[in-house]
């Protein structure tokens, strides 16, 4: 059964984007995690909100399984872009409409990106107030339905726009920002690229902005 953390910052229209952290992701890494930790120079996975995975839930998890916070790799256990271990968070928003852009029409903010040819696009939950860091207009993608779409425009306090081209969107779709690229979902890596700050900053920030939520 999923639990909920205590909620965070409301997005548009009381709905929030979710911070979906995995227990088996978290649970798969840790003996990875204890073995690059052994090597020298582990970091305090437990501090800034046990980088935005909240501090009270990993130690919980590492207390069952009889590990020592401070002996464990903190990138490692939370599967960030390099370590080769399964990413424990996940961002997902919702997709809170469409509407056709024709060609020629800006979108968001300043205009910053115009229609190239008429096309779609969609309105999703996550805005800079919840972590998703203005750099990523016009560079990002996200996965909704298994396709990635672009990031378009710039990103506002609580939502984003994404250009759907010729899919069929439903209201409500989910929509992955960032997550495991095993299950095709876009990686950290691409947010790093196109920011500039560290996987571990961003984690941090998602973490503590959105309304963060464990799953099995």
């Amino acid at each position: 059964m999923t639990s909920t953390l205590p909620a965070r910052t409301p997005g548009a229209g009381g709905v929030s984007p979710v911070a979906l952290v995995s227990e088996s992701a978290l649970r798969e890494n840790a003996p990875l995690a204890l073995a690059a930790g052994l090597g020298g120079g582990a970091d305090d996975v437990l501090a800034a909100d046990a980088w935005g995975h909240g501090a009270a839930w990993v130690a919980s998890v590492l207390s069952d399984l009889e590990m020592d916070a401070a002996s464990l790799d903190a990138a490692v256990l939370f599967g960030l872009p390099g370590t080769h271990a399964r990413p424990v968070m996940t961002l997902r928003g919702r997709a809170l409409g469409t509407k056709p852009l024709l060609r020629g029409e800006g979108v968001s903010y300043g205009y910053t990106h115009r229609a190239p040819h008429d096309t779609t696009v969609a309105l999703v939950t996550g805005g800079y107030a919840q972590g998703v860091i203005r750099a990523l207009g016009n560079s990002a993608t996200v996965a909704i339905d298994g396709r990635r779409h672009r990031i378009v425009g710039r990103v506002a306090m609580d939502v984003s726009v994404v250009d759907i081209g010729d899919a069929a969107i439903a209201r409500g779709a989910e929509v992955v920002f960032f997550g495991d690229p095993a299950q095709s979902h876009p990686s950290l890596q691409e947010w790093t690229d196109a920011t500039g700050l560290t996987a571990a900053e961003i984690v941090a920030t998602v973490g503590a902005r959105a309304d963060r939520r464990v799953s099995p």
